[in-house]
């Protein structure tokens, strides 16, 4: 079982004197940020994440998941066990079977079929491990999404990225842990990035919004005071902060965390500001991301801040592709056509992502991991031209950081509904991102409330078949 960080009053009451000075802040923190480094429960493969949340639920019948049947009995009506009208009727409902409006290639020496959609991202099919029986938990995108980050959608669970934060450490002392980039307000929100009952210096940090194009920390840093006096602040406020902790009988989370904050806050002031301007890099890299283009430009920019927060050594990222509207990214009930804009928007960048990951020689240590919190019916919904949610079968992919390049596991029904064969549930791909980053989920535990919580609950098993 993972300890609480280290107690920072108890530290120094064992030391030979205290400290007062911002050097001996930083040396603290190291010790509680990096303190958990040391405890990889075997080998890892990789040493962070980087996930491409599409929000909203993409179709896999329409991109990655190629059912040549759907054109052949295309209007064909036909009974399924649809899970909105399971839950209304307990009856099975008949729907008209509805085929892509996009055509499906062959790409790469391994053959893989993808659809029009996504014609940069077929370029590194052979880096690719397609995980297409995917299932899920919740037929809602509240329950759904949460579920998808937190593995639970009762209760309030701390998100993946916090787990991963708090089992690993941090790479970078001047850098948080866990970034989420251009997070929705909806379907769960902060609760998306949050620790919940895991310390709270384990949240996500968040960077810019989806409403907000501007990709910035707030208030990181203060132009109206010299440096110097800021630096004066910082360690007045450490030293009262703590001599509260020192007159505490026992230890006080929220205040080490507070006090953790700060002392991060201070070193990002002069560290981060680096890592999020952009325009460091060439013009061809720009250029190889969208962000020329105003098609692109948005999560071209997300996708490259990615890349540089992963080189700088933070731990989890999550760049989404959203909006935070009544019908998030990829939710069309009632116009598929709707689905070439967001890939639009987003293919470039992912494939230029995928390109840089590889020619710098970080893909092998990252793991890329797309998806979204559910796919979408085989049959059409509405006035015929959209489709609805489906948590029963559905479509990942993963890349780098020891699974499995140009692979396939796993796959749907004729039709794409429903997961038959190498069935993943989404608490299995918990539990097998975790293994590869060197940790085992039954162990990744935190004790509240009487109870030791894990981010796969009481579920989920490592899916060996992908892994190398």
């Amino acid at each position: 079982m993972f300890g609480t960080p280290l107690n920072r009053r108890k530290w120094l009451q064992q030391s030979a004197c205290g400290f007062g000075s911002l050097a001996a802040s930083a040396m603290l923190n190291d010790q509680a940020v990096f303190a958990s480094n040391q405890v990889l429960h075997h080998r890892a493969h990789a040493k962070r994440i980087i996930f491409l949340f599409m929000q909203g639920g993409v179709s896999q019948v329409d991109s990655f998941d190629y059912k040549p049947i759907l054109a052949k009995r295309h209007g064909d009506k036909l009974p399924f066990d649809d899970a909105r009208q399971l839950a209304k009727t307990g009856k099975r409902t008949e729907h008209h079977l509805m085929q892509s409006p996009w055509q499906f290639r062959q790409y790469g020496s391994c053959g893989q079929w993808v659809s029009d959609l996504f014609p940069e991202t077929a370029q590194h099919v052979d880096d690719l491990c397609m995980i297409h029986g995917m299932h899920t938990e919740g037929v809602a995108h509240g329950p759904a999404t949460l579920f998808l980050h937190c593995g639970a959608t009762n209760f309030i669970r701390p998100s993946m990225g916090s787990w991963v934060y708090y089992g690993l450490g941090a790479e970078n002392e001047n850098l948080p842990g866990f970034v989420s980039i251009a997070p929705s307000i909806g379907n769960g929100g902060p609760r998306n990035y949050g620790s919940a009952f895991l310390p709270p210096q384990f949240q996500g940090t968040r960077v810019g919004s989806l409403t907000a194009p501007q990709l910035s920390i707030d208030n990181l840093g203060r132009s109206d005071l010299p440096r110097q006096t800021q630096m004066q602040q910082v360690d007045f406020v450490n030293r009262l902060n703590r001599q509260q902790l020192d007159r505490r009988a026992i230890s006080d989370e929220e205040l080490e965390a507070t006090i953790a904050s700060h002392e991060l806050a201070w070193r990002m002031q002069q560290f981060a500001p680096e890592v999020l301007d952009l325009e460091r890099e060439s013009a061809h890299t720009l250029q190889a991301y969208g962000i020329d283009d105003p098609k692109t430009r948005a999560y071209g920019q997300r996708c490259l801040l990615a890349r540089r927060l992963c080189e700088a050594g933070v731990r989890f990222i999550q760049v989404t592709h959203g909006d935070n509207s009544a019908n998030p990214a990829w939710d069309q009930h009632s116009n598929i056509p709707k689905h070439a804009d967001h890939a639009a928007a987003v293919d470039k960048p992912i494939a230029a992502l995928l390109s840089d990951l590889k020619q710098r020689g970080l893909l092998d240590e990252t793991i890329v991991w797309w998806g979204s919190e559910f796919g979408r019916t085989p049959y059409s919904q509405e006035n015929g031209t959209g489709r609805d949610h489906n948590p029963r079968g559905f479509t990942v992919w993963l890349a780098g950081g020891g699974f499995k390049s140009g692979f396939r596991h796993g796959e749907t029904d004729e039709f794409g509904f429903q997961s038959i064969n190498g069935r993943v549930h989404m608490h299995d791909l918990h539990a097998t991102l975790l293994h590869q980053l060197g940790l085992d989920h039954k162990r990744l535990v935190f004790e509240h409330a009487g109870r030791q919580f894990r981010l796969t609950d009481i579920h989920g098993q490592v899916i060996h078949d992908v892994v190398s």
